[in-house]
């Protein structure tokens, strides 16, 4: 027993203590996470951004391609003057890349996302086989552009 504490108050207080302790590092801990959160979000928002401008670009430069690409198509048609059936199918193709190009010029990166999306849920079958398809073919060009291997010392030699 203490002398500087009346008797079963040391009990009482070292509690009282060790509660207030525990309740200002929880406060401690709920303010340091309000700031992670807070910091989190202003990340998010600054990649969010960030990622909305490139994908703006490479969108432009995406209908940009397409449409030099139809008129690439447009004038090789000029050359069918005297075929006009294959000239009309040369027509119809640029003009449905010029359509595809302004398409994508108009359309925002959500826009596309959500017809992505409606289509993998009307065609499931046809993104499987397109992801695995694709899969395979990008499986196949890293193996045929590894490096070849070396040959085994021991089936040079036989004796």
């Amino acid at each position: 027993m203490s002398a500087n504490h009346p008797l079963g108050s040391t009990g009482a207080d070292a509690a009282e203590r060790e509660t207030a302790d525990w309740k200002a590092l929880k406060g401690d801990v709920e303010g340091i996470a309000d700031v992670a959160v807070e910091r989190g979000r202003g990340f998010v928002d600054a990649a969010r951004a960030h990622a909305t401008d490139y994908v703006d670009q490479r969108k432009s430069d995406a209908a940009r391609s397409v449409t030099d690409l139809a008129k690439s198509v447009r004038d090789s048609s000029k050359t069918f003057d005297d075929r006009p059936n294959i000239r009309a199918f040369f027509d119809s193709a640029a003009e449905g890349l010029e359509q595809l190009g302004s398409s994508i010029e108009k359309r925002s990166f959500s826009e596309f996302y959500e017809d992505a999306e409606a289509f993998a849920r009307r065609a499931p079958v046809a993104v499987a086989v397109a992801t695995f398809f694709t899969g395979f073919v990008v499986a196949r060009f890293i193996k045929s552009t590894s490096a070849a291997p070396l040959p085994d010392s021991r089936t040079d030699y036989r004796a």
